[in-house]
């Protein structure tokens, strides 16, 4: 059975979709501190258990997938006929779109993962020499503004076709 437009552009939704709930979620249940414990000349910082990095690492896999899905959906054959590269990029509003379409996601990616990773970071690297340390987490607002632009890219992925001859 082959894919029609309808069904790419459902996955290239339902996955960037997925990506921004997953987002919001761990902005929502990230703490804004862990708790400070002193010791001999460290502080060991105990962060509550919370769902953030999980939560962070579903949203690039979900993103990823619709990245995937968004780039198979510009190149996928219709009816059977493949569309030279050449003739796709011809149009300048095409490349331009292209462009910022594969930007936005590049963004959201790199976000979304570096709010993961510092936050991963920051709990398995959790004693410090510092005494004055008050026990960060990752930025507030990173995993919400990676969740929207995560968003945004799959609703520019699943813009609908202008040309009424390609719809399904």
């Amino acid at each position: 059975m082959a894919l029609t437009s309808s069904q790419i552009a459902l996955t290239v939704a339902f996955f960037g979709s997925f990506a921004f709930i997953f987002g919001v979620i761990a902005e929502n249940k990230k703490p804004p501190f862990g708790t400070p414990i002193q010791g001999k000349g460290v502080v060991i910082c105990k962060f509550p258990s919370d769902p953030t990095v999980a939560l962070g690492a579903l949203s690039v896999v979900a993103l990823l997938l619709s990245a995937i899905s968004g780039w198979f959906a510009v190149f996928f054959p219709y009816q059977g006929k493949s569309v030279p590269k050449e003739a796709l990029f011809r149009s300048t509003a095409l490349t331009v779109f292209f462009i910022i379409a594969v930007s936005v996601t590049v963004l959201a990616e790199g976000m979304m993962m570096w709010a993961t990773i510092t936050e991963g970071l920051h709990r398995s690297r959790n004693v410090h020499q510092d005494l004055t340390t008050q026990c960060p987490t990752a930025k507030t607002g990173l995993f919400g503004g990676a969740a929207f632009l995560a968003l945004d890219a799959s609703l520019l992925a699943c813009l609908p076709d202008a040309d009424p001859q390609r719809q399904s």
